[in-house]
């Protein structure tokens, strides 16, 4: 491949017997030559250009050129290294026969350590379906954590997943403690104890779960229709209005609210298969719905049309 250049040449390199002749670019080569007396005036040109083209009506940035890997500005070095390749002489080599330039592609033990946990958090975030502002959002969080080495002791494994579950806190997207387990190696104890220790060293604080945060994903999961999913957010919201179920925890009032729905329904659900939706034990929600079964009128909303009387409804 080659093509001409003028003596315009930002580069200021021209012919010395010919200084107004073109110059030929031998891209293969990566030599400048006369054109007119073909003396090779320059050497080891960098082509610039693209590795290849294409021809899509796809953004100009999905040409891909030989511009290097991309900077990740959660690194120390931004990842932009540089290799020393091994020479060919004797220079090249130490006394011990060892190459004489150390590579510095070598990465440190902190950048190692980060991209380790970094890897580990868009793999559990692949499992569960998690978009990528929330990986990006946990792996900052990690880096905060990292740098402040507030957690040292703890497995970094742990601090992953308890960035992973703050981040989805944060972003408005909850997922459960069991949840988080159920795609990390590490125990729901100690990813609880890291996620007090990160909001206590980092300062930051995450809006407290409501029933709603889990109801859309529970009944889809479960199968229910709208209507049993409109009837279970209204009956947990009125649960807690009313202070039924003092001291349980979102979920399992959110589990026993899906439960009363769908059996007052025609698509009924068990505790079991609730329980294993959402992560919750079969008695969590079996004390929970004794608590709001008394007062079950109260709670349906006006506009539901029964399957199942409440005066039929399971007493737990």
């Amino acid at each position: 491949m080659a093509s001409s250049s003028s003596r315009a040449d930002p580069s200021g390199i021209f012919c010395k017997e010919h200084p107004d002749a073109p110059l030929i670019e031998d891209y293969r080569a990566g030599d400048q030559i006369c054109s007119v007396c073909g003396l090779v005036v320059g050497d080891r040109v960098i082509d610039v250009g693209s590795e290849w083209r294409t021809f899509s009506n796809e953004k100009a940035n999905a040409d891909p050129s030989r511009v290097g890997g991309p900077e990740n500005p959660l690194l120390n070095g931004s990842d932009l290294t540089t290799i020393i390749g091994g020479g060919r002489g004797e220079a090249a080599f130490d006394e011990f026969g060892g190459a004489k330039y150390a590579n510095r592609r070598n990465i440190s033990s902190s950048d190692r350590a980060l991209m380790n946990a970094f890897r580990e958090i868009s793999q559990m975030a692949e499992r569960i379906n998690l978009p990528r502002t929330i990986i990006d959002r946990a792996n900052n969080l990690f880096r905060m954590v990292h740098d402040g080495k507030n957690l040292k002791g703890r497995s970094n494994d742990a601090i992953a997943s308890a960035c992973l579950y703050i981040a989805c806190r944060q972003e408005g997207v909850p997922r459960t403690f069991k949840e988080i387990c159920a795609v990390s190696k590490i125990s729901k104890k100690e990813i609880g104890r890291c996620f007090k220790l990160i909001l206590k060293a980092l300062d930051t604080s995450v809006e407290l779960i409501t029933t709603g945060d889990f109801m859309s994903r529970f009944c889809s999961n479960l199968g229910l229709p709208n209507a049993v999913q409109k009837a279970a957010t209204s009956i947990a919201r009125a649960a807690v209005d009313m202070d039924i179920v003092p001291g349980r925890s979102p979920i399992s009032v959110a589990a026993a609210a899906i439960y009363m729905a769908s059996q007052a329904s025609e698509v009924k659900r068990s505790q079991k298969e609730i329980g294993d939706v959402a992560g919750v034990a079969d008695v969590t929600i079996r004390q929970s719905y004794k608590l709001m079964y008394p007062r079950a009128e109260e709670l349906f909303p006006k506009d539901f049309k029964f399957f199942t009387p409440i005066d039929q409804l399971p007493l737990a």
